[in-house]
């Protein structure tokens, strides 16, 4: 079974890369038609929503090493299986960019590096010029409430059925807050595709987008089991009744 969990990882984040990063690089300054910020945001969200639904009962639909290191903190995760489910969520993460890349490259004068190819980045790298501070307060304070919510979603006494929604929600108002700050990463794998074909600066600045969401992740996870320790008895009926 471990093989097919690993396999709906690198779908699962192959699906987000590509459908979140996209969103971004295709359709979101389409002369007239362009789907914004808001389009790239929802986009985001509903590749986890749907990936949710569709691998969630396989792998957890994890998508994120940020995400994987959370839950392990949260105590959801074993920690012997961080390393492999990173490996197929970075993988996927690349495929879903190498397509994207292979896509975009069509067009008439594209240049990933010069376009950007929805790497992330701070500084003059920074949607709004946002410093490397703000940059690394940001994504660490995101990928925190986002763990925070994925915990409280999928949590034992949390309606059955409705976590992909508030999941995908989630990751939608983080896109909306961060996107002018780092073009929104949360997401170590989503960060590392894209960065891959830009090159330069998108790889010297890579560092942060692994390191603040993964402290962020592992904050996330710790603060909410501290605050709701997944109970241990049965649930009925899909929902626990409190106490």
């Amino acid at each position: 079974m471990s093989s097919q969990k690993y396999a709906a990882e690198f779908i699962g984040t192959f699906w987000l890369t590509f459908g979140g990063c996209g969103s971004a690089v295709l359709a979101a300054a389409f002369p007239e038609v362009g789907i914004g910020l808001l389009g790239v945001s929802l986009a985001f969200g509903l590749t986890v929503l749907t990936m949710a639904y569709a691998i969630g009962h396989v792998s957890g639909c994890h998508l994120n090493p940020a995400v994987t290191v959370g839950l392990a903190a949260g105590g959801r995760f074993p920690s012997s299986q961080i390393l492999p489910y990173v490996v197929a969520q970075v993988l996927g993460a690349i495929l879903g960019a190498l397509v994207l890349y292979l896509i975009a490259n069509g067009a008439p004068g594209f240049d990933a590096s010069a376009s950007g190819f929805a790497a992330n980045g701070y500084g003059e790298h920074s949607p709004g010029g946002y410093s490397m501070g703000a940059g690394f307060l940001a994504e660490v304070v995101l990928t925190a409430m986002f763990l925070f919510i994925i915990m409280g979603a999928t949590h034992g006494r949390a309606p059955v059925g409705f976590a992909p929604i508030a999941i995908g929600l989630g990751l939608t108002l983080v896109h909306l807050i961060s996107i002018p700050v780092t073009n929104t990463s949360v997401n170590p794998a989503r960060s590392t595709g894209p960065a891959l074909f830009v090159g330069g600066w998108a790889l010297s600045q890579l560092w942060l987008f692994w390191v603040a969401p993964l402290i962020g992740g592992a904050l996330g996870g710790v603060l909410y089991r501290w605050l709701s320790p997944q109970p241990e008895e049965p649930v009925v009926g899909g929902v626990r009744s409190p106490g």
